[in-house]
């Protein structure tokens, strides 16, 4: 598996950690889509994901892109099994767009959770702080 920058993988915990640096923009949105469309469908087993949005000084997103990408991920988690997704985010503007993601996919097996507590992000997941703190 190559990994994006910016990601991290723990294979004990079949855990993907995201953890964007300056600027979030729909290319690097659609980078990480990709990444986790392909890496699941070569998945043995399904895996949770963790995008810490803390450390992000610009997010330069429309409503439109995430719409589109919302439904891309609800379709492609179709049938599938449950997965989660927690974002931890320390902003308005992340929320408000992560809020948009989770109302868009509550249909489907991916779980979208935001939480403005690391350590509540980790209890929802069953990990440690720290597991989600590596490589920061």
């Amino acid at each position: 598996m190559k990994l994006p920058r910016d990601v991290l993988f723990h294979q004990d915990l079949r855990l993907m950690v995201f953890r964007p640096l300056g600027v979030l923009d729909e290319k690097r949105v659609d980078e990480i889509v990709a990444f986790l469309d392909k890496e699941e469908a070569t998945a043995q087993k399904p895996f949770n994901r963790f995008s810490d949005l803390s450390k992000l000084d610009v997010i330069d997103l429309n409503y439109e892109h995430v719409f589109r990408v919302s439904i891309h991920r609800e379709w492609s988690r179709a049938g599938g099994a449950p997965v989660k997704s927690p974002f931890y985010v320390t902003s308005t503007e992340a929320a408000k767009f992560v809020k948009i993601h989770a109302s868009m996919t509550n249909l489907s097996s991916l779980q979208v959770g935001m939480f403005e507590d690391l350590a509540a992000a980790a209890k929802w997941l069953g990990v440690s702080v720290e597991d989600l703190q590596v490589g920061e």
